[in-house]
């Protein structure tokens, strides 16, 4: 539009005019404007707050005697402001470069550190082994991005013009990004190895520092590159979140974006929670220090939710003793202060179990903020600095004992789902008067408490007399009179002894550790699940219940018997290359995984069985999940009782 603009003799550069057209036709205090912005033609861009931009040309004859002393300047004004279709391709765009340069990270974490450590392991100078639980499943995902996503980005924006949609795409593809929950529930693992061995091995630290030292590196730590992977996620989700936001709900788009940000959002949330958990072990290593290095509390298992000072109120006089306390998710450290010349030390004078705690607020005249920690080793009164800092700590405790024993329940529901087929178990008031159904020892490859596998030696199979569960020789070193048995003394669990004697292991003080909450799918909800001879590489061959989920069709869990609560080992079957030939004439029944220098080795029972596994596998290892997979689930009535295969 045209509008008359009064300038003073002051005015005498363009910079200083741009300025002041900047306050006349954005309100804006701290106009956005550089001499670097108006060429030799006078012509000159103002970018204001709200996103919109002015194009300006000024000339000299522009300028009119307006009066003394001033020049009347009359300017034509066009603005140019960003539409949702541009933005939409930026944010295209943003995704393509983004994943490029993640592809090529990648790539150096496969094939450049994985490769060449690996490559050193063969040698003999440490455990291949190592290796390839320090990598995780990068291969995979690494194929998966290189060859499948990145493809389909670069095509799409090739025909943006045409097709000026990326929901569809990632609609498609955003299942497979569950093979990153192996990855980074691995990723805490992974960390602690790289410590260990880069302390154990020279040739490790040589091969590591050596690439390091690489330009293609830029100067970063191999685990600053293993972060990528775990930070990738979110990324995707923030710029889907952003590009809904430029897409209108009648789009054609809609529906897939949508659908993608749900799964992306999931994906992310275990992603974001790995972020955490490295923030996290970083703190406990603080405190770890600050305990001089006495107290074992570095474990990812731990998570820190408060700490500060306090004071402790002595039983005996009521006099006030200054203390600092620490609290995680499963215990309370209570800390008495060290002199230090260098940061802040502490002792820890009582350690005190989230198990069975309890908090009481107390009123003392004398000392106000007061309230009570009772737990099974010791019972604390302690004194707050206000009464904001005594209610923080109030609600921090009380959702600490709430949050343990919410994960105690979800752990006891697991196990009931898993024998819900099963007879109804002896229920705690029935514990010692009635006789237990035994879980056999073939059903169980780990101890059913604390979860440590079994072996012939140092770890074999008890049964609890009072609940039937197989546990360890540890687990079961407690003895009790069951009524069922004429009240005779009976070999039972740690947790049956509390219950049938009534009271707590106060005396021997020994920790419970946090219980697992994964375990592993049930075969009722599954594509194909059958018994297989599994060979990785040259190991000799063994027994393993192998799954693949109707949740995760493209991952292969093994187990070693149907009724273990965690998997001993996952294969993303996406991107492997599958081969049918018998290994030898002992093995008709046998075929064969490989991808770069991955070897899975399966051999089935008959030749049936062989084929429907690979009717299966075929679809995994291409990234189809169809439909079709209904008509290759087995039917558990169909096969013989040596096989054991079911459907879902």
């Amino acid at each position: 539009g045209m509008k008359d603009f009064k300038v003073k003799n002051s005015l005498r550069n363009k910079n200083d005019l741009c300025k002041e057209l900047v306050k006349e036709y954005s309100n804006c205090s701290q106009p956005c404007i550089s001499n670097d912005l108006i060429d030799e033609h006078n012509t000159f861009l103002m970018i204001f707050c709200n996103g919109s931009v002015m194009q300006r040309t000024v000339s000299s004859n522009n300028f009119q005697n307006g009066g003394e002393g001033e020049h009347q300047l009359i300017p034509s004004v066009t603005f140019y402001s960003e539409t949702d279709e541009q933005k939409r391709h930026k944010i295209a765009s943003e995704l393509l470069q983004t994943e490029k340069a993640y592809v090529s990270r990648l790539g150096l974490l496969d094939q450049v550190f994985y490769s060449r450590l690996l490559e050193e392991a063969n040698r003999g100078s440490f455990p291949a082994e190592v290796i390839n639980k320090i990598f995780s499943n990068i291969s995979s995902i690494n194929a998966f991005h290189s060859k499948f996503l990145l493809p389909e980005l670069e095509k799409r924006m090739q025909e943006w013009t045409t097709t000026p949609r990326i929901g569809d795409i990632l609609q498609k593809l955003a299942p497979f990004l569950k093979m990153y929950g192996e990855y980074v529930k691995n990723f805490d693992n992974a960390m602690e190895l790289v410590k260990t061995w880069t302390e154990r091995s020279p040739q490790f630290k040589f091969i590591i520092q050596e690439i390091q030292k690489e330009k293609v590196c830029g100067s970063l730590t191999l685990q600053h590159h293993m972060l990528e992977p775990v930070q990738r996620i979110p990324r995707y989700e923030m710029l889907l979140k952003d590009y809904l936001r430029k897409l209108p709900q009648d789009s054609l788009d809609w529906k897939d974006a949508e659908k993608s940000l749900e799964i992306i959002s999931t994906a992310a949330s275990h992603s974001n929670s790995a972020i955490r958990k490295m923030e996290n072990l970083k703190k406990l290593l603080e405190i770890y220090e600050m305990l001089g290095e006495e107290e074992d509390i570095v474990n990812p298992s731990n998570e820190l939710i408060k700490e500060g000072q306090i004071l402790k109120l002595a039983a005996r006089n009521t006099s006030a003793q200054e203390r600092h306390l620490f609290l995680f998710n499963n215990m309370l450290l209570y800390c008495v202060p060290k002199f230090s010349l260098v940061g802040s030390k502490f002792s820890v004078r009582t350690r005190v179990g989230i198990d069975g705690m309890k908090i009481i607020e107390t009123h003392n005249e004398e000392y106000p903020h007061t309230f009570q920690v009772s737990g099974k080793e010791r019972t604390l009164e302690l004194q707050a600095s206000s009464e904001q800092d005594k209610e923080e700590w109030i609600k921090a405790l009380q959702n600490t004992i709430e949050a343990f024993q919410q994960r105690n329940e979800t752990f006891r529901n697991a196990i009931a789902k898993e024998y819900e087929d099963m007879p109804v178990e002896v229920s705690n008031a029935e514990l010692g008067k009635r006789a237990p159904r035994w879980i056999r020892d073939n059903e169980v490859t780990m101890c059913m408490k604390c979860k440590e596998p079994f072996n012939a030696l140092t770890r074999r199979r008890h049964h609890c007399r009072a609940c039937g569960h197989v546990v360890c020789w540890k687990c079961s070193d407690y003895k009790a009179h069951l009524e069922y048995d004429g009240n005779k003394l009976n070999k039972v669990c740690k947790d049956c002894y509390h219950v049938i004697i009534g009271c707590t292991d106060s005396e021997e003080k020994k920790k419970k550790g946090i219980l697992e909450i994964e375990s592993a799918e049930v075969s009722g909800n599954s594509v194909i699940c059958s018994f297989l001879q599994y060979m990785e590489k040259s190991k000799p061959w063994q027994k393993a219940w192998c799954v693949i989920p109707k949740q995760e069709a493209v991952v292969l869990y093994m187990y070693g018997a149907p009724q273990d609560v965690k998997a001993l080992a996952t294969i993303p079957l996406l991107g492997y290359t599958v081969d049918d030939t018998p290994r030898s004439a002992d093995l008709p029944h046998s075929f064969k995984l490989t991808q770069s220098k991955s070897v899975h080795s399966f051999a089935a029972d008959n030749e049936e069985l062989k084929q429907k596994w690979l009717k299966v596998i075929h679809l995994a290892v291409k990234g189809e999940t169809s439909e079709c997979q209904n008509e290759l689930q087995v039917n558990l009535e169909e096969q013989p009782e040596s096989s054991k295969t079911s459907e879902c």
